[in-house]
């Protein structure tokens, strides 16, 4: 058994999996199960009211979990998969722990072959948040992953520069990061159209 299988099996049972991605290492557990979502929050010591963000392996995934307009899809095609956070209206499949009632949720595409075999086996979205206890550094090589968790896949180092978050219902940069510059390019342009 490889080490995605385990990690799917890890998933299976509601526990957490550290994973690479093209920017850090994130904590991962079933995003549709409450009991893995309250792991995720015990294990960085996060506050309930801060959301969490989902990282899935396709465009139909983001479907299922999301409604896209067409400004969206456009988005989405040129971005992702990449370094970058897409928050978008949430369907009912989405538990309201990971969206805090705000009815929006955070979507990852990572570029990233690990995070990818290991979403598209285990056959839903697993949550996209830093390996780190909150107020922590990004964890940038699996020493630096401070959650505890079940499982860890190991990418080796990997860049550091989180992933730029943006909000496509009001089309804003939430959060700085990885890509910001071709990003901020495509919302002025939507802006201007």
């Amino acid at each position: 058994m490889d080490i995605i299988d385990r990690a799917v099996q890890v998933l299976r049972q509601d526990g957490l999996v550290v994973y690479p991605t093209e920017t850090i290492y994130g904590l991962g557990g079933d995003a549709l199960s409450e009991e893995a979502i309250l792991k995720v929050y015990e294990a960085k010591q996060r506050l309930l009211s801060k959301p969490i963000s989902i990282a899935v392996s396709s465009e139909e995934m983001i479907c299922w979990v999301a409604r896209v307009d067409d400004l969206a899809g456009e988005f989405i095609d040129r971005f992702l998969p990449g370094p970058v956070t897409v928050i978008l209206p949430a369907k009912k499949v989405i538990p309201e722990m990971l969206t805090v009632g705000l009815g929006k949720v955070g979507i990852r595409f990572p570029d990233h072959p690990l995070a990818l075999q290991l979403i598209d086996r285990f056959d839903a979205p697993i949550t996209a948040t830093s390996a780190n206890i909150s107020g922590g550094r990004d964890p940038v090589t699996p020493e630096e992953c401070r959650a505890p968790h079940d499982l860890l896949i190991d990418g080796g180092r990997l860049p550091g520069t989180p992933s730029t978050v943006v909000d496509l219902t009001s089309m804003e940069i939430v959060r700085p990061g990885a890509m910001l510059e071709e990003v901020a390019g495509f919302l002025a342009g939507a802006a201007r159209k």
